[in-house]
């Protein structure tokens, strides 16, 4: 591109901009101010290696401000799974609906494919005990839940390249209320397909 070979393509039309060089700094760790569950320092290090399947992050991705819904986005860290989900509201108890919904779907498996979800400190997900408790049996855990540190969205960095492809379907102030379950299933396989 930039040797002019390309007579239509500038960098412009590229989705992702080419970076500048960076000068990285130190990463500095905020403490949490209100924990919800368990910290992310608390998860197994060997996560982190991307070597076990079973591992996710999760978050939200917000259209028009003040809009009620959003999308769910839940992501695994080895093979870049995505699973995208329409909440008609952005509230702690549509989050936990759609986790019940997902365990009933996937039965007792569930455990063993959803073993950690890292998500962060957003107030939709603050039912820390009902989205870890088990649809099946409220005295079991379904699965482990760990939250990032605030300002760190760099610990769940697999989720948020997985939400830039979103983006790239549903730009900012895109209306999501507008949108059909068919049309986010349409881009959950996109991105699962995606080469």
């Amino acid at each position: 591109i930039d040797k002019d070979v390309f007579l239509t393509i500038t960098n412009k039309s590229l989705p992702i901009k080419k970076n500048k060089k960076r000068h990285y700094k130190k990463v500095v760790t905020r403490e949490h101010k209100r924990l919800l569950g368990e910290s992310i320092d608390n998860r197994p290090k060997e996560i982190d290696t991307r070597e076990d399947f079973g591992h996710w992050e999760m978050d939200t991705v917000k259209g028009v401000r003040y809009q009620k819904s959003c999308l769910l986005v839940l992501t695994e860290t080895k093979t870049r799974k995505e699973y995208i989900f329409k909440l008609l509201n952005q509230g702690a108890a549509a989050v936990v609906e759609k986790l019940d919904l997902l365990e009933k779907e996937w039965g007792h498996l569930f455990s063993k494919v959803f073993k950690t979800i890292t998500m962060d400190n957003g107030v939709e997900f603050s039912f820390y005990d009902l989205m870890k408790r088990s649809v099946f049996d409220e005295k079991k855990d379904r699965t482990k839940l760990f939250y990032c540190h605030p300002y760190s969205s760099f610990e769940r960095g697999t989720n948020e390249v997985q939400n830039k492809l979103i983006r790239r379907h549903l730009p900012k102030k895109t209306n999501f209320e507008d949108k059909t379950d068919e049309e986010i299933q349409a881009i959950e396989n996109w991105i699962n397909e995606y080469p």
